[in-house]
């Protein structure tokens, strides 16, 4: 028993907790200056901390202390003041908006504000007491049972992973990206949905290599746990880093400003259905939609179909003359679309390669802007 760390040997010698607990106090002390003999009451403020001070402690610095502290040392420092204004663990959402509300009022730059007891562990614990630590080691059959209520909360918020089956089916994807081999591998779940996703560039160097398969491992985790596709999609479509540019080895996507981009054009519209982000658009019902540029610029006018007849999606089939310059600076535009531009005419070579600088746009033939400098 001697060797056990949480056994207490008084008690084993018959002692009862308070006895235990005045000689404590008498050995170790009671870690405040609250009740010492010799020292008035009146000048207790002079010791104030930011917490109370060990288990008997009361006293402490008011949390709207803090603030007036901080108003008064503002006007004569240029930046900010790293002080941490200390709050009771009783401190309620009210008495934390009054904090931020005067800290405003004080014109004071930036406040750090802690609520005692918010953390899972802290440096100093003021609300810890015996009998909770001694709960801590007690029997299972002694601890209470927590309120239903309590439990569905917790599960309520707490994420739980669906695990992919051991067996599963996907697909995989190879494709060229800026001149850069990569590897898209997926796999689902019985019911068709994504569960994780594999990229493998071996051509690539050992540490940008590591850094992508990792990212593909997050990726997978955050599947599992419930993200959903949709919000990775939307956030890392349109990055844009090397490598980039022309795609080959998929019939849809053509152009993609990052790996990341390509990889998730991919599976927004292998699996979200997603047309708008690939350049050539799926064939439906036997009827295709092609640019512009895969049109012949010679041969007969194509007529307008009449109203009655069935809409076929061919943008050629608007009333459109293919032997002029209409069709030519469409197709120009679009072969401009497809590597990245906006396909916007330059005012000053009529170029359409134009990029878009922050809200303006620029020529990369002349350096044209639209107004930015």
């Amino acid at each position: 028993k001697l060797s056990d760390p949480s056994q207490s040997v008084l008690e084993q010698l018959g002692f009862t907790k308070a006895q235990i607990d005045e000689a404590n106090e008498y050995v170790v002390g009671t870690m405040t200056i609250e009740g010492a003999p010799h020292l008035k009451e009146e000048h207790y403020p002079i010791f104030d901390c930011a917490n109370t001070c060990g288990v008997k402690g009361k006293r402490y610095i008011a949390y709207g202390a803090h603030v007036k502290m901080m108003a008064a040392v503002q006007p004569f420092i240029s930046g900010a003041i790293s002080k941490t204004i200390n709050m009771p663990n009783s401190a309620t959402i009210e008495e934390v908006k009054s904090v931020y509300w005067d800290a405003w009022k004080f014109m004071i730059k930036a406040i750090a504000l802690y609520r005692d007891g918010s953390k899972l562990s802290q440096p100093l614990n003021s609300v810890t007491q015996d009998d909770e630590l001694l709960a801590i080691g007690a029997d299972d059959d002694d601890v209470a049972e927590p309120p239903p209520q309590m439990m569905n909360d917790i599960a309520a918020i707490r994420a739980v992973r669906e695990r992919l089956p051991l067996k599963r089916v996907g697909w995989t994807q190879e494709a060229v990206v800026g001149g850069h081999k990569v590897f898209v591998r997926t796999g689902e779940y019985n019911d068709g949905r994504l569960g994780e996703i594999f990229i493998d560039m071996y051509k690539d160097g050992a540490a940008y290599r590591s850094l992508i398969n990792c990212f593909a491992v997050s990726i997978s985790k955050g599947l599992q746990y419930g993200v959903p596709l949709e919000e990775y999609v939307d956030s890392f479509t349109f990055t844009r880093f090397e490598p980039a540019g022309p795609v080959q080895g998929h019939p849809n996507i053509k152009m993609a400003t990052s790996i990341l981009d390509f990889i998730f054009r991919l599976l927004g519209y292998e699996y979200l259905n997603r047309e708008d982000l690939v350049q050539v658009k799926p064939e439906h019902n036997g009827q295709a939609t092609l640019a512009l540029s895969d049109v012949t610029p010679t041969g007969p006018k194509i007529e307008p179909y009449a109203e009655t007849a069935t809409p076929v999606r061919v943008a050629a089939a608007r009333s459109v003359t293919l032997t002029g310059e209409p069709i030519a600076a469409a197709s120009e535009a679009m072969t401009a679309k497809a590597q990245g531009f906006t396909g916007d005419t330059c005012t000053n070579c009529g170029s359409m390669k134009m990029k878009r600088n922050g809200s303006c746009m620029v020529c990369i033939e002349c350096g044209t802007t639209t107004g930015c400098s």
